[in-house]
């Protein structure tokens, strides 16, 4: 999203972004201020005070109903947040959300509006602001909302709420960005009428982020493979790859010495790194596993400059594909993949010279993959390590997203035209252009690197 709104910035359009406090990500999941020191400073911010209520650690603040029953309160607090629009631990910030964008364009005219979802409540502001002044708005779904990506199956029926507010906002919308063809072959077939609209937008990678040089391991010194992601795997997904990684060390000498960091958030909330995966990673140091703790944006080029090999730990299967793999392949290292076999990273990742191959979430599969990564990591030549960052040059984020913005803004173009019918074109303008991004944490927190 930061990308979104300084390639906007870059076309020459004005770009007000509408965030939530800071105060609020970092009771959620922290805050990067190194993502915020790269938004173009032309970019307007707009920061509402909201805030998750059952994310509040301070029992103080707790009524009595919260403090003597708490898990009635939060369901009750479910119901409640589902009212204003069907979304749990979102939905109650509609209003707010709605108003802010009718303030932001009575004061300054808007001629776009993109809507990044999560949260999906960010849609209400969108659909508002096209009832009340028909401002043209695009909705940016990464995954999607009516197909749960790690199952791939539907996630709600047309018929219900959630359906209807689905289909009655992409109806009008004027393009629809998703990561991967399978996601937009499901809203394709969904909404055929609106199958033209339908844009894969891939999440690529910062080229910032990568070490940008060929890696000499040093074996003496004990090989290091990393993972720098979410931890949002199950802990018996975790459980096999510690399993796996310690099989490998007792078969393989390149990995005697050998050690594992893991970076990233765990958890959110009162559970951050106070959970099952914490003490599975603190029992397994005796493998020369470490947790290292969340990584600010400004040290992932030099957290992977350190590592001669990364293990890519995914959930879901073809419906997913990861914004790290990207990032991974520019690393020119050797890559482990500890996911399903059928999972669309497996597809990004043909062809490059360094992977392991997929190999399922399955023990002695993976540990032969630790393996061959050592072998990679100590034989591989530079020109080899050269042309596995080339296989990546293609992702760069700044590079899609600079294609996803000029296409977008063509079909802007001619709805104002009236060359589309699929959305009304927009009124009278200012010579000024603009453009409303409501924002997921992504904008302020990066995601998997804060």
């Amino acid at each position: 999203m930061r990308e979104t709104a300084n390639q906007f910035c870059r076309a020459g359009w004005d770009v007000t972004v509408v965030n939530i406090a800071q105060e609020s990500w970092e009771r959620d999941s922290g805050v990067d201020l190194t993502l915020l020191e790269q938004v173009d400073p032309r970019v307007n911010i707009v920061e509402l005070p909201l805030s998750r209520e059952d994310l509040e650690t301070d029992i103080r603040l707790f009524d009595e109903e919260r403090a003597l029953n708490p898990n009635k309160w939060v369901t009750q607090l479910r119901k409640r947040q589902q009212k204003p629009f069907p979304e749990p631990n979102f939905g109650e910030w509609r209003g707010a959300l709605e108003q802010a964008v009718l303030d932001i364009h009575r004061e300054h005219p808007a001629d776009l509006l993109v809507a990044s979802c999560v949260p999906y409540v960010n849609l209400a502001a969108a659909w508002k602001l096209w009832e009340e002044a028909k401002v043209p708005y695009a909705v940016d779904f990464r995954d999607g909302w009516s197909i749960d990506v790690i199952t791939g199956i539907e996630a709600f029926t047309k018929d219900s709420e959630m359906g209807r507010w689905e289909q009655k906002v992409l109806d009008h919308a004027v393009s629809l960005w998703v990561v991967n063809d399978p996601i937009a072959d499901h809203y394709r077939a969904r909404y055929p009428e609106f199958a033209s609209r339908v844009e894969v937008v891939r999440n690529g990678y910062d080229a910032d982020s990568s070490p940008g040089r060929a890696h000499r391991a040093d074996p003496e010194a004990g090989l290091v493979f990393g993972y720098l992601g979410t931890v949002n795997f199950t802990p018996a997904h975790l459980e096999t790859v510690l399993n796996a990684w310690r099989a490998a060390r007792e078969r393989e000498p390149l990995l005697a010495n050998a050690r594992f960091e893991v970076r990233g958030h765990i958890g959110n909330g009162a559970g951050r790194e106070a959970n099952k995966h914490s003490e599975m990673l603190k029992q397994a140091e005796v493998d020369g596993v470490s947790f290292g703790g969340p990584a600010a944006k400004a040290e992932v080029s030099s957290i992977y400059a350190r590592w001669d090999a990364m293990v890519l730990i995914l959930i879901g299967g073809r419906f997913v594909t990861s914004g790290k793999v990207y990032e991974y392949m520019a690393t020119g290292l050797p890559i482990v993949s500890a996911h399903v076999v059928e999972h669309d990273a497996s597809n990004v990742l043909q062809g490059h010279p360094l992977w392991t191959g997929a190999v399922g979430i399955d023990e002695e599969g993976l540990a032969e993959s630790f393996v061959k990564a050592a072998h990679m990591a100590v034989e591989t030549s530079d020109e080899v390590h050269a042309e596995a960052m080339a296989h990546a040059d293609q992702f760069t984020r700044e590079a899609l997203m600079s294609v996803a913005v000029k296409n977008l803004v063509g079909r802007l173009t001619n709805e104002h035209d009236g060359n589309d019918g699929s959305a009304a074109a927009p009124g009278d303008k200012t010579s000024t252009t603009d453009v409303d991004s409501l924002s997921s944490k992504s904008i302020v927190a990066g995601g998997p690197t804060s």
